[in-house]
This record gives structure tokens, C-alpha cells and sequence, in this order.
């Protein structure tokens, strides 16, 4: 991956410039070290200024990321046709390019998107869906990163360790078990995500297990979530968007929005596995979970986020 030229400063510029309460869920997290104030706070900005979000997003996902972005407190587009997209990227605030599901046309369009998001200083979140998986793939995301601001790259850790040119071997969308951040491997993974972030001049979101969100100088672990969000397609291209949202809500305060993003999307996690009766599958879970991104709250956010600064 090569950031060059004028763009690459610009990124590095902007890299560089960058509770006792309770609910059903539990307690808040002992050992956060972030002020969780401004995890709601980042949401109440996103409610209140309801963020038209333009998203190049995959077919198999697309109604439910449309439904997420609603459900937090956004506005949604869908458009990938190369004539469309530059009128749309116009009047929206924000734009997603996530390369689940590529063919020509849709590349030609995240391109015409990525470049007039770029010149109205829109954030752009990329989500570089299986990159490693095939050539095609990571070509794409990196020549995406490489025209484009970028303002948060959101994806799990074989995908960027593919996209910074590590060796990683993908299983598809899924992270390969090797790359999964766990405990053992938490200061090399953030060590890692902020060198990426450094490079890139992005917010670097890795989610898994242990979800990662780090600019060049700070790296937060976020560990909400549940297993059943593992269960069902596309909770990851859902948080993509919604975290477009909270970028252009809280374009100010970028990193504390992404970590906000993250951590709600972990906590609406939660919220929906508590839920689930014995009858029910992961297509409950599903509608459980836009529920939950609906229903989600400051207080929640602060009360059962579990953030801690590395």
C-alpha cells in the first residue's frame, strides 16, 4: 500500500490534528480509562442532526445497513451507479465504500463517490470486505485508500493486515483464527492498527472478539459485543454505516465517534442477545439487534461500555 503525494500529507496532517449507573445489561467496565461521556455524547449528535449518509454498500447486506443507519439515528442512500453518485455524494454528509460484493460498475462508482466526497471534505469510511481473499479485492481497497481521504477504515484484522501488505491468509469475509485479536496479542495488535492508522492518516477500526479503534498516537480496546452478532451476515457492513453516521456527526471529535460507533454497536449487541428466548434463531437476533440500535441510549453507553485506552 502506498498513500502518496499531496493527499498523504493532507492525511497525515489530519492524523496527527486528531460510572456507577446500570442497567439490565450490568455494570460499567472497571477499567475504562476513556471519559464514556463522550461516547453519548457522539450518539446525541447523531440523533440530533440526523446525518444523510451515501452508502456504495454490498447486495447481500444492503436493507440492513439502510435499517441500522435508521434505527441509530441517520438517513440512508443507496447508490452505486456511476452517473448517480456524484449528485448524491452532493447532498449527503458522509459516504461508505464497502467492496462485499465488487463487479465494474460499482468500483467505477465508489471512485466518482470517492472523489466528490474527497473535494466537499466528506468522511469517507471504507470497509475493505475480504481483502486477501482475492487480487481484485485488495487492488481495489488499497487504489480506493490510495485516491481518496479516507477518514475511518473499518474491518476485521485479516483484512488489514491485507491491506497493509502483511502476510495474512483470509477465509472469505471471516478473520482468519491466526489474525483474531485476543488478550495474548493486544499490544501487537494495537501497536499494529496504529501504525496503519499513521499510514493510512485513518481512524483504523479492527473488529472481532476484542474490537480495536486507534489513530496514530491512541488505541482503545472495546470488548462489548456477543457471539450470536458471529450468527448473522452483515453486522459488520451495519456498523460500517453507522459509524459513517457518527463521522459525520461528530467530525471534531473523529476518534471518540468511531469509539462510540464501536462500542454502541457491541452494547446493542448485548442488549439483543438478552432478548432471546429458547425459540428463537439468529433471524430473531437480527431483528433484535436494529431493535437495539434503535432503542440504544446515552445512559446505556455509558453505563455498560467497556473502553479501555492501551
Amino acid at each position: 500500500m502506498s498513500v502518496t503525494g499531496s493527499l498523504r500529507e493532507r492525511q497525515a496532517e489530519r492524523g496527527r490534528a486528531r460510572s456507577d449507573s446500570r442497567n439490565l445489561l450490568g455494570n460499567a467496565y472497571e477499567g475504562s480509562l476513556m471519559d464514556l461521556s463522550a461516547l453519548s455524547a457522539a450518539l446525541k449528535n447523531v440523533r440530533a442532526s440526523t446525518p444523510l449518509v451515501h452508502c456504495i454498500t454490498n447486495y447481500v447486506t444492503v436493507n440492513d445497513c439502510a435499517n441500522a443507519l435508521l434505527a441509530c439515528g441517520g438517513s440512508p442512500i443507496m447508490s452505486d451507479e456511476p452517473l448517480d453518485v456524484e449528485d448524491i455524494q452532493t447532498i449527503c454528509g458522509g459516504l461508505v465504500l464497502n467492496i462485499g460484493t465488487l463487479n465494474e460498475r460499482t468500483i467505477a462508482g465508489m471512485h466518482v463517490a470517492g472523489k466528490r466526497a474527497t473535494e466537499l471534505g466528506h468522511p469517507i469510511v471504507l470497509d475493505p470486505v475480504g481483502a486477501g481473499a482475492s487480487a481484485l479485492r485488495t487492488k481495489t481497497a488499497s487504489d480506493l485508500l490510495d485516491a481518496y481521504d479516507i477518514a475511518v477504515i473499518r474491518g476485521n484484522m485479516s483484512e488489514m493486515k491485507a491491506l497493509a501488505g502483511a502476510a495474512a491468509t483470509t477465509r472469505g469475509v471471516d478473520v482468519n483464527p491466526d489474525d483474531a485479536v485476543t488478550e495474548g496479542n493486544l499490544a501487537e495488535s494495537a501497536a499494529f492498527a496504529k501504525a496503519l492508522a499513521a499510514k493510512a492518516g485513518s481512524i483504523v477500526a479492527v473488529t472481532g472478539a476484542i474490537d480495536l479503534v486507534a489513530d496514530a498516537e491512541r488505541a482503545y480496546a472495546i470488548r462489548n459485543g456477543s457471539p450470536i452478532m458471529g450468527k448473522i451476515t452483515g453486522t459488520g457492513c451495519m456498523l460500517t454505516c453507522v459509524t459513517a453516521a457518527y463521522a459525520v456527526a461528530n467530525r471534531d471529535q473523529l476518534l471518540e465517534a468511531v469509539v462510540a460507533a464501536v462500542a454502541g454497536s457491541g452494547v446493542a449487541g448485548e442488549m439483543a442477545a438478552a432478548r432471546m428466548q429458547p425459540v428463537d434463531g439468529n433471524a430473531s437476533f437480527r431483528n433484535y439487534l436494529i431493535d437495539a440500535y434503535f432503542n440504544i441510549n446515552g445512559q446505556a453507553l455509558e453505563a455498560v461500555a467497556r473502553v479501555e485506552e492501551l
